[in-house]
């Protein structure tokens, strides 16, 4: 597959203004789709995983610009009837209810009004940090957009940031400007004071009052015009910064290029999301993490394919189900904490008839889930591997035999290798590091390096390796099998034991809800498998807790290797988790270790 970018004109769209705060309702008896069933048979033509391997083939042009040479683009064939506009770029169905759809040609306009908007009222260039925070709102993907025609560094935070957190942003990411939702202006004035490098404070609100010290995002965008002229940036210069979510420490600053992400995402919408333009995908991620920006902006986008956002404020497994079943949404993309609540309802009660592919990432999905969901739905979960630094590098493809529990096979755009501690490449069955291997000197979709800490990416990424941190081996297949983080392995009297495959055993006993594992200390074998457990229902005395404890350490014993039983058990209310919803199995383990 070849890619070149492709410049277009700017036009102007005249006719109805649609603006932020008209919604449209929605005939879903008008709605043209074909009702899609699950399959083994791409969409986006990715058939044969070997060919494909073999004839992957991106040239990065010198300079790109996502928001010209692709987004204006499907602009433009919309324009001369190449795409169907009967189905929205762009849809947004808020809390309430109410609805929004634009087309290509619609955002184009939108989205250089706001780049007019940050550059004449706002005064951001190219070049210039940027903090977005914003909940799932239409400002964000036009402040998205807008912000790559402009060529300012955005980086997005979330919405659950505490004041420690935002000062650590603004402390390492020293913007110039934050753009940010008028819910959490407040807890951003409290940390403010000390940033000289801070100059517009930017406030997006449904209220027509304005907030002081901020300016108001909707009065500014109202007095300039859609007649803008993009940025011209290197392929290669900075595009966006992404804090990573911090489960194994203190976050870290990953700076991607406006080709990593902006073509970079190539392999993600093609090889694991199979996506094309008649598409209508859905992506659970919340706006502050770099899979809103795999599954929410590049790799939809790139394909000509609808974004389909809900502004839920906080996630419900019963209200996500409903949404499937109610709109033609035919590709979901949920993180394993979503899936694990869902089969926990009566999926009975919901039928899908749209929706034929879903897709996971983040974590690795226990067995027993992925079993439920299919069983109840008919649908395969397609599990995929990737990091903020990365795109989507090892997945589930229709075109591939489907494996429960494995991460799949390396995308056809990337080499993936097992290593050991010296960098020798390990062979099929062996334990090691996954790591990403250069191929022709390069690294498809890999970001530019951890911003401000030159140590980091380099002992990261090595003369040819980038070094992942996260721990697995491959079958004889060439199936990728995920076994924890670097740092979550426990070493119990010599035997090597990840987290991952004492988690998935013990989510098959019925009982149990949730679950992290971790090592304690001990003074025999130097540190021991310890389970931190969410019980469906909370044993009423001791009597019922020892019994439980024993059942589950039986049970676990009788799935995978006896070594690997948890000798310690603990029953908890909840796990600690990070904002994007990942269990923060250092934080246990740190709690473990300062007992000792």
């Amino acid at each position: 597959m070849k890619f070149a970018a492709v410049s277009c004109g700017f036009y102007s769209f005249t006719g109805r203004r649609l603006v932020l705060k008209k919604f449209c309702n929605f005939n879903r008896a008008a709605w043209s789709l074909k009702i899609r069933t699950a399959s083994s048979v791409s969409r986006a033509g990715f058939d044969n995983y070997d060919k494909e391997r073999s004839t992957w083939n991106v040239t990065i042009p010198e300079k790109f610009n996502f928001a010209q040479d692709v987004m204006d683009v499907w602009a433009r064939k919309e324009k001369e009837g190449l795409r169907d506009l009967s189905i929205p770029a762009f849809w947004f169905v808020s809390e309430s209810g109410r609805e929004l759809k634009w087309s290509f040609q619609d955002l184009e306009r939108e989205t250089k009004k706001v780049a007019n908007m940050l550059q004449k009222k706002c005064g951001i260039q190219h070049g210039d940090n940027v903090i977005v925070m914003l909940p799932k709102v239409p400002e964000f993907w036009l402040i998205n957009v807008a912000a790559i025609r402009i060529g300012a560094v955005l980086c997005p935070a979330g919405m659950m940031l505490t004041a420690k957190d935002l000062s650590y942003r603004f402390t390492a990411f020293k913007p110039v400007s934050i753009i940010a939702h008028e819910s959490v202006a407040e807890r951003i004035d409290q940390v403010l004071t000390s940033y000289s490098t801070l100059k517009t404070k930017i406030c997006v609100s449904e209220s027509e009052a304005d907030k002081e010290g901020w300016l108001n995002f909707h009065r500014l965008q109202d007095h300039v015009t859609e007649d803008h002229k993009c940025i011209e940036t290197r392929s290669d210069e900075s595009m966006m910064v992404f804090f990573t979510s911090g489960t194994t420490g203190q976050p870290k600053m990953v700076e991607h290029s406006h080709a990593s992400y902006g073509l970079g995402h190539l392999t993600t919408g093609k090889h694991f999301q199979d996506l094309t333009s008649k598409s209508i995908f859905w992506n659970l991620s919340d706006n502050g993490w770099a899979k809103t920006a795999y599954s929410g902006i590049f790799a939809p986008w790139l394909f000509g394919a609808c974004v389909y956002v809900h502004g839920m404020s906080r996630f419900s497994a019963s209200r996500t189900l409903q949404i499937l079943a109610n709109y033609p949404i035919d590709t979901f993309c949920g993180p394993p904490m979503a899936f694990r609540a869902m089969v926990h309802e009566n999926l009975s009660n919901y039928k899908f008839p749209r929706l034929a592919h879903c897709v996971s990432g983040g974590e690795a999905l226990n067995p027993e889930v992925l079993k439920k969901w299919q069983d109840a739905t008919g649908l395969k979960i397609y599990e995929g591997y990737g990091q903020t630094e990365l795109v989507l590098s090892i997945g589930m493809y229709k075109c591939i035999e489907y494996k429960p529990g494995s991460l799949g096979k390396p995308s056809p755009a990337l080499d993936i290798v097992i290593l050991d501690e010296n960098e020798n490449e390990l062979g099929p069955g062996i334990t090691g590091e996954i790591a990403l291997k250069k191929r022709n000197g390069k690294i498809f979709g890999l970001f530019m390096g951890y911003k401000n800490e030159p140590e980091k990416t380099r002992k990261s990424l090595t003369e040819n390796y980038f070094h992942t941190g996260d721990i697995a081996y491959y079958d004889k297949d060439g199936y990728f099998w995920f076994v924890g983080r670097n740092d979550d392995l426990i070493n119990s009297a010599g035997y090597r034991i990840g987290p991952f495959e004492v988690e998935s055993a013990l989510m098959e006993h019925p009982a149990v809800v949730e679950v992290a594992v971790t090592s304690s200390p001990d003074e025999e074998r130097g540190e021991v498998v310890k389970a931190f457990i969410v019980l469906k229902n909370f044993p009423q005395s001791e009597e019922l807790k020892s019994a439980l404890i024993k059942e589950l350490q039986d049970h676990t014993k009788a799935i995978t290797a006896p070594y690997k039983y948890p000798r310690k058990i603990e029953f908890v209310k909840e796990l600690p988790k990070t904002a994007s919803g990942k269990i923060k199995r250092f934080e246990l383990k740190q709690r473990e270790w300062e007992k000792a």
